[in-house]
């Protein structure tokens, strides 16, 4: 990603902090329309994302994450991730939506990826599968600062560590959790990746992700590190389901 797209990222981040969303909606968090070639209409490489996107669509929701790869000429290769502890029902509606709305927002794109809540989409005209993808990325905050930074930023990489271990322990490769404060606070977090990432690979994305919060949040009462690969999220309010 180039520097002006980076700072676009972050400044676009900005005006969107305060539109964190507790639930799903039809507005993606954001997307990234690859620079590489286009399609042509009626291409053997729109046949083949045309039936990754419905394979992926079927694939995902029983487990919540989706891996594919379509076509001998003009191959297309894709992924679906939905959030940890979203339903079924839940992460159909958002698999099936971000294709959709990606196809109109990177017309003729080999490749672009977008961000819901509680899911991520992706595809590309080579095989990315295993790598760690830190080139699409972006940051999110809270407007709002804490009254004691220092401690609330040693608390929150504490959480966001200890998630971290958890998520590439398991075979989800996602983890959430709380860390009780002061004054009755409680601070909630998130972690994970996709589950084409080997574990050392997974730890690797989320270790160097928190490592980039005094850039992204620091001091803020909440924040998302989001990657192609791997995220986190913290908040001083519940936002997972139960």
């Amino acid at each position: 990603m180039s520097s002006s797209k980076f700072i676009t990222t972050f400044l676009f981040s900005l005006t969107i902090t305060l539109l964190l969303q507790t639930s799903f909606g039809a507005d993606p968090l954001f997307h990234f329309c690859s620079s590489s070639e286009n399609f042509t209409a009626n291409s053997p490489y729109e046949s083949n994302l045309k039936t990754l996107t419905n394979s992926l669509i079927y694939k995902t929701p029983s487990t919540g994450f989706g891996l594919a790869s379509v076509g001998q000429y003009q191959k297309a290769y894709g992924l679906a991730l939905c959030r940890g502890d979203v339903s079924a029902s839940d992460c159909k509606t958002c698999v099936s939506e971000a294709p959709k709305e990606i196809l109109n927002r990177c017309p003729y794109n080999k490749g672009a990826i977008i961000w819901y809540d509680y899911c991520m989409f992706k595809y590309l005209d080579t095989d990315f599968f295993g790598k760690i993808d830190d080139t699409n990325k972006f940051y999110m905050w809270n407007l709002k600062n804490v009254d004691d930074p220092s401690t609330f930023n040693y608390k929150t990489k504490e959480l966001l560590s200890q998630l971290a271990e958890e998520t590439y322990g398991n075979n989800k490769y996602y983890a959430s959790g709380e860390l009780k404060l002061e004054k009755s606070e409680t601070l909630y977090g998130l972690t994970q990746c996709t589950r084409d990432l080997s574990s050392n690979d997974c730890k690797k994305c989320l270790d160097d992700a928190i490592n980039e919060l005094p850039s992204c949040c620091d001091g803020k009462e909440g924040g998302r590190v989001v990657s192609g690969s791997c995220n986190f999220r913290y908040e001083i309010y519940p936002f997972v389901n139960q």
